[in-house]
């Protein structure tokens, strides 16, 4: 596995890929292996999508866990940017209870890419896994023109 330091508005973020496809975001850490295409790749669409120049990744992913957990991934990324669904969305789409949902988006391994962050609650904001929380949740909001709904 190899990993990049990516610097972001968010922060120094951490992408790790494996086999050729991103297995991983984080925020923070310290780069591992060598380069290669997949992280170079990535680099440059991070800095495209914080530039305001990228409306969706195009990286192969690899998400590790459950076929639940690849499937509530899978429906994250079909929310186009700057708009949101709620949990309760998502989870009539997959036919699961909403709270596995929100258990599910808190487990994303790679946020940001695959964006957690547009996945609502019913009454409120939701929860946010990644480094800064709600914060950062609303920041990436944001950033893609979705913030019209958190006046």
């Amino acid at each position: 596995m190899a990993a990049i330091l990516v610097d972001t508005p968010l922060g120094r973020l951490r992408v790790s890929e494996s086999g050729g496809a991103i297995t991983a975001l984080a925020w923070g850490g310290e780069p591992d292996g060598a380069q290669c295409a997949v992280l170079d790749k990535a680099r440059r669409q991070l800095a495209a999508y914080f530039a305001g120049d990228l409306r969706e990744f195009d990286l192969p992913l690899h998400v590790e866990g459950s076929d639940f957990q690849r499937a509530v991934c899978a429906a994250m990324q079909a929310i186009p940017l700057g708009e949101t669904r709620s949990y309760g969305e998502l989870a009539t789409a997959l036919g699961v209870p909403a709270q596995a949902v929100g258990q599910a988006c808190g487990g994303n391994p790679i946020p940001v890419i695959i964006p957690c962050h547009r996945v609502l609650g019913a009454s409120g904001l939701g929860g946010y896994s990644g480094a800064g929380g709600i914060e950062t949740k609303v920041a990436l909001l944001r950033h893609e023109g979705a913030a019209g709904l958190l006046i």
